[in-house]
């Protein structure tokens, strides 16, 4: 599992809800949920250690789940430390867990683009349970693990309901599907100098689901050096249409102590065109109101524009000029800025959209006024008369410390955080 809970999810939360309303009741006693708290100094001294060790333990004995789990997130740590936050975060909201809903609609959907099975649920509270136990010694006796029992099974159902809930919206769906389905690369076209786009195209030839500006899918390639299959998820980064899936991935390089991105380096390298790989169904709550009439105010950071441009896009193709979009996006350089020549032209022939790029420094060849607007990195205090508007929405994608840095000017320069949307973008770090 994944702890991305600190990012607000106002939309699609409906589903998230009607699973708290829907699970077979196994209420916790008041006994059970006291012991519960009563872990939460523990968790939060030796949480890490904990979930660090669930991870070696479970997959040491069920490595078929390996081709699950980001091996580069296991490696830096930053994926134990996510479950050690998710698990502290459910303790103490053990006595009113709905307020997890939108932990659950984010975790779910990742859950649901890799195919997790209830049947996987109690592998995952057996090694949890004792890796709780090995940590905490004597204090995880029987009470404490009974109580930890009880408090898994609870959230567990949460999550199956809430998982089949989004299967069953997916077997629904004209082209949808549930697992993998293999797809073939049927275009790769670069977008700059780090960032690839690909057309990928089902190898059946069957119909494509539509879905929602913002959502994902995952992708499983096959790693060599690793002999086996890792999984990935990629925003989709065009409007739907009936011939392919378009992801837009950027290289990732290793740089200080962070590897080099596994999948990445697969993709641009290593898979040409007619390779073959596997693609999830779309799932993700970071998606456009597209109901709405007020304007929308997009903001990323490097490759966090896939997201972006697919809002964009859908506005335009089936809003026109009725929506006012502003469009800021922040780069190094033009050499590393995608889709920059779609989003000029974009903003020339649709007067409701604006753009404001900001590049923090400029190569020799960026001309300012075309090709960016703006020199250093986005600061909305500095542009507020163009950026902040009367019930605008606010979309932001990037880096967390981008995504953080833009919430909280917005949030200083008035905007209602009801009407601030985020996408974690990168590795599940708290």
């Amino acid at each position: 599992m994944s702890a991305r809970i600190l990012f607000r999810r106002p939309v699609l939360q409906s589903l998230a809800q009607r699973a708290y309303a829907s699970v077979p009741r196994r209420a916790l006693t008041a006994q059970q949920k006291q012991i519960v708290k009563s872990t939460i100094p523990a968790l939060e001294e030796y949480g890490v250690t904990i979930t660090t060790l669930f991870y070696k333990r479970m997959l040491e004995k069920n490595p078929e789940l390996k081709n699950m789990f980001n091996t580069v997130h296991q490696t830096t740590g930053e994926q134990p430390a996510a479950l050690a936050h998710a698990v502290w975060a459910y303790a103490v909201n053990i006595d009113h867990p709905e307020a997890l809903s939108t932990a659950v609609s984010r975790i779910g959907h990742k859950h649901a683009s890799l195919g997790v099975t209830p049947a996987q649920y109690p592998i995952v509270g057996e090694h949890l349970l004792a890796a709780i136990k090995d940590v905490l010694g004597p204090a995880a006796n029987e009470q404490v693990l009974d109580a930890w029992k009880a408090a898994y099974q609870q959230l567990a159902d949460i999550f199956i309901n809430f998982e089949e809930g989004l299967y069953q919206q997916g077997a629904k769906t004209p082209g949808g599907w549930k697992g993998w389905r293999k797809f073939f690369i049927s275009k790769k076209t670069p977008e700059s100098d780090e960032i690839i786009s690909f057309y990928l195209t089902p190898v059946d030839k069957g119909a494509l689901p539509s879905y929602q500006p913002g959502q994902f899918v995952s992708v499983r390639c096959y790693v060599p050096e690793l002999g086996s299959y890792q999984p990935r998820q990629y925003s989709l980064s065009d409007v739907p249409n009936k011939n392919h899936f378009r992801i837009s991935v950027k290289r990732e390089f290793a740089r200080d102590s962070k590897p080099a991105g596994q999948i990445s380096n697969v993709l641009h390298e290593s898979l040409p065109e007619g390779a073959e790989l596997d693609l999830s169904m779309p799932f993700g709550d970071f998606v456009l109101d597209i109901n709405a009439t007020t304007p929308a105010v997009l903001i990323s950071g490097g490759v966090g524009l896939t997201p972006m441009m697919s809002m964009l896009k859908t506005i335009i193709s089936q809003q026109g000029q009725a929506r006012r979009v502003v469009f800021i996006h922040a780069a190094r350089n033009g050499r590393v800025h995608a889709m920059k020549n779609d989003l000029i032209q974009i903003v020339a022939e649709n007067p409701s959209v604006s753009r404001m790029v900001f590049y923090e420094s400029a190569a020799e060849n960026d001309v300012q006024g075309v090709d960016y607007d703006h020199v250093g990195r986005v600061d909305l205090t500095r542009i507020k008369d163009k950026a902040v508007l009367p019930d605008a929405d606010y979309y932001i994608c990037g880096p967390q410390p981008f995504m953080h840095a833009q919430s909280k000017d917005l949030e200083a320069l008035g905007v209602d955080p009801k009407r601030i949307h985020m996408e974690v973008f990168g590795s599940p770090s708290e």
